[in-house]
């Protein structure tokens, strides 16, 4: 760069500093005269000459170096100019008298609340709604449980509005499996962040966050069942008895995963491991059946028999962190090798929501190959989607899910004993 150019560049940066400060100069102008000093004193260190005879000013010349506009009282310039400048910014009391919640190791809260091997950093077991929203902005033990759930569920709208500008799903009745899917991948993962949140205001509602989380589970192996029952399936299955009652048999496992897994809570403060073995139980016969296919494939593929590479490689990756996933939702590590150190970061269930959303997209990758793949072949052989088989089961499925979810709500919100003692108070006045 020339020595003009340079000159240049520092006349820039000193306009442009004299324009971002002007308001703070004006105001202090108008107190102590400080604003026609400071440009009086900034005038007799720069003048304008021209470059050559007959131009205009063009190049600033410094009659002494610019430091010295700092040395003669510059410091004390800017020390009242920051003096004003902080009664600008200054925050309201009450946010700097504002004080994170308190947070509660495992023996000050009740047992209901208490989760293996995890020793502090539990939040008040009668927390406001409020409280709760505040809560995951600030680390306790169920932050990470909140963001890895939350985050992800932007994720999955992100692509399933990237689906829905390239397929037409209202039209289009081969691509509605791909949409009940892509609703409840949206759902689920959602449905869990709002449970992990909103689980610390009551034992009843720790119990009622956890209903619909079970539930939403429960609808997703329902959208794994669809979406595997009209892309995945085998070439031989198609047609036959199996493909026939697929989606109806996985409607009936959604209610059992449902049903199971909320009756396992009302078991878990007397019967722990009973309880844990039943909810495992609830989300494992559901994936089972409905990987039964995708595991027929990988068999063939095995002997030879290969379809999609690309659909099967991703199935393979998402078999992979299911796997994971029911280790981890099973084994409580690493917390149990070292209780209390995991409290915060890098406890199972935190491991457990990643490597379910890791494999959800891997399984969503490979549902939508086989989709693209297999389209001309399946519509070829008469296995085109219909509304009663995958929106219809949907919509009935969602509404028996809640009725189970009412069931075992209802004596959680409705205790006879309190009710008959308030109704005797009010006789007795």
């Amino acid at each position: 760069m020339s020595m003009q150019g340079s000159v240049l560049a520092v006349g820039k940066c000193l306009a442009c500093l004299e324009f971002m400060l002007l308001p703070v100069w004006q105001g202090i102008r108008a107190s102590s005269g400080i604003g026609d000093g400071w440009s009086q004193g900034l005038g007799r260190c720069l003048r304008w000459e021209p470059s050559s005879p007959g131009q205009g000013p063009r190049m600033p010349v410094f009659d002494y170096p610019v430091w010295l506009v700092l040395c003669r009282r510059g410091r004390a310039r800017l020390r009242e100019v920051c003096q004003r400048g902080r009664g600008v910014i200054r925050l309201p009391a009450d946010i700097l008298r504002f004080k994170l919640p308190q947070l509660y190791d495992n023996h000050q809260i009740p047992k209901v609340f208490r989760e293996d091997s995890i020793i502090s950093g539990y939040r008040h077991p009668k927390s406001s709604a409020l409280d709760c929203v505040l809560s995951s902005f600030h680390m306790n033990n169920e932050t990470m449980n909140i963001w890895t759930h939350f985050l992800p569920t932007w994720y999955f709208l992100w692509r399933f509005c990237v689906l829905c500008s390239t397929l037409n799903f209202l039209t289009d009745s081969y691509t509605w499996p791909l949409l009940v899917y892509m609703v409840l991948i949206c759902i689920y993962p959602f449905t869990s962040s709002c449970a992990h949140t909103f689980s610390t205001m009551s034992p009843e509602s720790r119990h009622i966050c956890y209903f619909f989380d079970y539930g939403a589970l429960s609808l997703y192996s329902l959208g794994c069942a669809i979406s595997y029952g009209h892309y995945v399936i085998p070439d031989c299955w198609v047609n036959s008895f199996v493909h026939q009652h697929f989606v109806p048999i996985a409607v009936g496992n959604a209610l059992f995963c449902t049903s199971l897994s909320c009756y396992s809570r009302f078991l878990e403060l007397q019967f722990p491991k009973r309880s844990k073995v039943m909810r495992t139980v609830a989300f494992i016969v559901p994936f089972i059946f409905d990987t039964a296919p995708l595991f027929y494939r990988i068999v063939l593929c095995c002997g030879g028999n290969c379809g999609s590479s690309s659909a099967l490689s991703s199935h393979c990756y998402h078999l992979l962190f299911a796997f994971l996933t029911c280790f981890l939702f099973t084994a409580h590590l690493p917390e149990r090798l070292a209780p209390g150190r995991f409290d915060y970061i890098g406890h199972s269930h935190q491991l457990f929501h990643v490597s379910a959303v890791v494999g959800t997209h891997f399984q969503m990758e490979g549902v939508i190959a086989d989709m693209m793949s297999r389209r001309a072949w399946l519509v070829g052989h008469g296995a085109t989607p219909s509304f009663l088989s995958t929106i219809g089961v949907l919509v009935v499925s969602f509404a028996l899910n809640l009725g189970v979810i009412g069931i075992f709500s209802a004596p959680l919100l409705w205790k006879p004993d309190q009710s008959h003692a308030a109704a005797r108070e009010r006789k007795e006045q």
